[in-house]
């Protein structure tokens, strides 16, 4: 079995007082893509700063394709490649001529045309400054990608990109998987990290909540409902309505869960109205991504 193209063990970054990383463990498999989810403040960003060598970790161990990423940074660099949420390529150069001088200092380079052209950027001409910003987060990426990288680490890689351009990133992303090539995302689009992870990681509070194939972290359990309201719900009341358990588990959205009875959408509509609450979207069916972030990221 190959060893983890990155592999965290008891991980902890401080900022001061405030805790970013809690001993964090996570495993990347080689020749995937891995999804990293979590909220804005979870610890992402500064774990993927630690792995890229931005950051030394303060506290335990951090071994990328099974070197240390400040010590051997030299080594790494080759065949480590690195797309934050800014930075990277000066103002003032032409974007995809920037990717060209930057190819000249790597011994296999791929083709920056054909990069290129595989995300939609046509302008070759104007500096990167008056890009906009989703021509200026596709050259980020094709830097990052150009050196023909082992491991490739994109921080929010889709940001403010249209669902074109999305699509784009998400198919080139695959065929260079496709290719032997490890790609770690971090990324806030549930259906992102669906369509294209193999393994998905949820960060919360500075630490690894649930990990796992999209297939492991959904559910295929029928006895499960999920609704919102924007008004209180006594989950106490409602449980006793359905006989089973009725948890918030997020602000204003609710899942209900356990041997549920066929009339459940109706037991909580009727509920609903004779105690003035709105109760919508009302799904029953199987836990997606979406809930299970919700739930294990409070």
């Amino acid at each position: 079995m190959r060893n983890p193209a990155i592999e965290i063990r008891g991980l902890t970054m401080l900022y001061g007082d405030v805790t970013a990383v809690r001993e964090l463990d996570l495993a990347v498999p080689n020749g995937q893509i891995t999804a990293v989810l979590g909220r804005n403040g979870a610890g992402k960003t500064t774990t993927l700063e630690v792995c890229a060598g931005i950051r030394p970790a303060q506290s335990g161990v951090v071994q990328v394709l099974g070197a240390d990423p400040i010590r051997d940074r030299a080594i790494l660099a080759p065949r480590v490649g690195v797309m934050l949420q800014s930075g990277g390529v000066p103002g003032s150069s032409r974007g995809v001529e920037f990717a060209r001088h930057l190819a000249g200092m790597y011994a296999h380079p791929l083709d920056v045309t054909l990069l290129a052209q595989r995300l939609g950027v046509l302008d070759v001409r104007t500096a990167y400054r008056r890009m906009s910003g989703g021509e200026q987060q596709r050259v980020r990426l094709i830097c990052a990608l150009v050196g023909r990288p082992e491991l490739v680490i994109l921080d929010e890689p889709t940001s403010g990109l249209d669902p074109l351009a999305r699509g784009l990133v998400w198919n080139l992303l695959g065929d260079l998987k496709a290719a032997g090539l490890t790609v770690v995302v971090s990324t806030h689009q549930f259906d992102e990290a669906e369509r294209l992870a193999d393994h998905i990681v949820i960060v919360a509070r500075g630490a690894v909540v649930a990990s796992g194939s999209p297939r492991e972290l959904g559910s295929a359990d029928a006895d499960r409902v999920t609704f919102l309201s924007g008004m209180h719900v006594s989950t106490e009341d409602l449980s006793q309505s359905l006989g089973v358990l009725v948890s918030e588990i997020s602000p204003g959205r609710y899942v209900a869960q356990g041997a549920l009875p066929d009339n459940t959408t109706n037991v909580i509509q009727d509920w609903a109205r004779d105690h003035g609450v709105v109760a919508r979207d009302i799904v029953r069916g199987r836990r997606t991504l979406e809930d299970l972030f919700h739930e294990v990221s409070q």
